[in-house]
Formats: structure tokens, C-alpha cells, sequence
């Protein structure tokens, strides 16, 4: 792993998102798919946040999804279940085992040729080219992106995926223009770790948040949903120096906040103002879910590779 290279990696975020949109435009990835109700999404880390996120949206637009931990024991799915498997890699070792108990699977994954794509019935290529740093940063947004692009042919609902995945190219542009970094980083660096917070509908970005910090400098980090916050990470603020990223967007926002201000606890917002934060970073197109989904932990990447650098 290599920190110079993994700020190279961010930094080329909005040219590979860019060729990533001109794809979509040329060909849906997923034309020739029948027509299904039941998916089952495999992977681990990164792959299997994104894959989260995909199968709630899923649900919520009446197609039966899970996400399972490719490591899980292996079951055969009901007939008719279509079953994705993620792996930037292409090589990750539990879900090429998981991969046994299925065939026909439809394989995402940033390597051509690799071993996840052995046996699929349709390769998606994730077109996030080498990750030079180690980690995997472009490909878990273009898996963010190329799940959309999969929610939109299941569904029929359009979302004008590649304008979407533009507009997260500017915001992500945006951002990497740091002029927001030097404060971050000084509200940010605790003794006692840094805490990611967001919504269900977009807990990929909370989970990936924490593991840059933990992948790159190296440091405690951990994710929690937004409303189960009260439940589980409240008790932190009593004992700890507690820090944390909040990507609003919950309607237990200000449950949470409630207990921050009242601790005397940190809290840097995400793409938008959160009354009781220390600050805010604002970026272009921050108050549609969709781009802040594709675009928000780049704060947290940002972060990670100052710390590491």
C-alpha cells in the first residue's frame, strides 16, 4: 500500500467517473437480463457495503434483495434468484468460494479476466482502472454507480444514471480542490479515534469512511447507522474525546445532535448544515441522496491520506 499513489487514486476520481458516464451512455451493462424478483448481492469490505445499500433500494422498490458476507455458509438460492457477486479485485477468496454453491452469476469486478468472472453469465466491468495506492477508493463508487445502473433495469424507475455519475464527477472535483481539508483535519484528529455516522439509505458511506482511516494512516474508526446511534455509540460521548463525520440526511439527525451538543462531543457535517456541528463541507449537488451517495467519502478519503501522507 502506498500513500503518495492513493492520492493519486482520489485525484483521478472525476476523469474515470467521466469515462465511466460516456459508458453508460454508449450501452446498459445489464441489457439481456430477464426479468427477476429475487437478488442476492456477495462480497466483503468495500463490495459488500455498496452491496448493502443496493438490496435496501432494492426492497424498498418491491424486489426481494439481500446482501450477504461472501464468507457466510453457502446455500442455494430459489430458482430464479439472480445472483451478483462483487469483487474489485476479482480475486477475493471467499466470495471465489462462495461462487461454488452458484452458477450463471453475474460477476462485477475491476479485473478483466479475473477469477470472479469464471463461470458468470455476465461480466460487468467496474472501469475504475489500477488503484496504485492499494485501496480500493474509485472502485467502490463506480460499484455504487453500476448497482444504480442495475436498481434502474430491475425497476424500470429511471435515474438517469450516467448524468448522475457526471454530476458526482463535479462534485468530487470539488472537493478535491481541499480548500475545507486544513479544518477538517484539525477538528478531526483525536486521541480517541474518528466515528462515521449516516442514514441507512446511505450507511456505505459511514462504513467506508471508517475503513480509509483504518486502511491508510492506520488509526480507530468505526460506522454506525444514524438512528441506532442512540442505541450503540451514544455511550462514547460520556467517556471519550469523541469525534465524528456525519453525512446527514436522517430524520434522527437531531436525536443524535441532541447528545453531541450536550457532551461537548465534535462533529464535522457532510453536505449539508447541521445545527450543533462545528462545521460543514459543502460541495456542488450535496442535497440530492444520489450524489452525496457516490460523492461523500471522499471527505473521509481526503482525510485519511493527509493522515497518511
Amino acid at each position: 500500500m502506498y500513500p503518495d499513489r492513493f492520492r493519486a487514486d482520489l485525484e483521478a476520481k472525476p476523469a474515470a467517473l467521466a469515462g465511466l458516464a460516456a459508458a453508460l451512455r454508449k450501452e446498459n451493462p445489464f441489457a439481456g437480463l430477464p426479468d427477476v424478483r429475487r437478488v442476492v448481492f456477495l462480497g466483503m469490505g468495500s463490495s459488500r457495503y455498496a452491496a448493502g445499500v443496493a438490496a435496501l433500494r432494492l426492497r424498498g422498490q418491491g424486489i426481494d434483495a439481500v446482501a450477504e458476507y461472501a464468507s457466510a455458509v453457502p446455500y442455494r438460492p430459489a430458482p430464479g434468484t439472480l445472483v451478483v457477486a462483487i469483487s474489485a479485485t476479482g480475486g477475493s477468496r471467499e466470495v471465489i468460494d462462495a461462487l461454488a454453491s452458484h452458477e450463471g452469476h453475474i460477476a462485477l469486478t475491476n479485473v478483466e479476466g479475473s477469477p470472479v468472472t469464471e463461470g458468470a453469465g455476465l461480466v460487468v466491468p467496474m472501469l475504475a482502472g489500477p488503484e496504485e495506492g492499494g485501496v480500493a477508493c474509485r472502485s467502490f463508487q463506480h460499484t455504487l454507480a453500476l448497482l444504480l445502473s442495475l436498481e434502474e433495469h430491475l425497476t424500470g424507475r429511471p435515474l438517469g444514471v450516467p448524468e448522475l455519475v457526471l454530476r458526482a464527477a463535479d462534485a468530487s472535483a470539488a472537493l478535491l480542490a481541499r480548500r475545507w481539508l486544513d479544518g477538517a483535519l484539525e477538528l478531526l484528529d483525536g486521541p480517541d479515534g474518528l466515528y462515521t455516522i449516516a442514514p441507512a439509505e446511505r450507511l456505505s458511506s459511514a462504513e467506508q469512511s471508517a475503513l480509509m482511516v483504518r486502511e491508510g494512516p492506520r488509526r480507530v474508526a468505526d460506522a454506525c447507522e444514524t438512528g441506532d446511534w442512540a442505541h450503540v455509540d451514544v455511550y462514547l460521548t460520556k467517556t471519550r474525546d469523541y469525534r465524528a463525520l456525519l453525512f446527514p440526511g436522517s430524520r434522527y439527525d437531531a436525536q443524535a445532535m441532541e447528545w453531541v451538543v450536550r457532551r461537548g462531543s465534535t462533529v464535522l457535517a457532510v453536505g449539508g448544515e447541521v445545527e450543533g456541528a462545528r462545521a460543514s463541507v459543502r460541495y456542488p449537488g450535496d442535497s440530492d441522496p444520489d450524489v452525496a451517495l457516490l460523492t461523500e467519502t471522499l471527505v473521509a478519503e481526503l482525510v485519511a491520506s493527509s493522515w497518511w501522507t
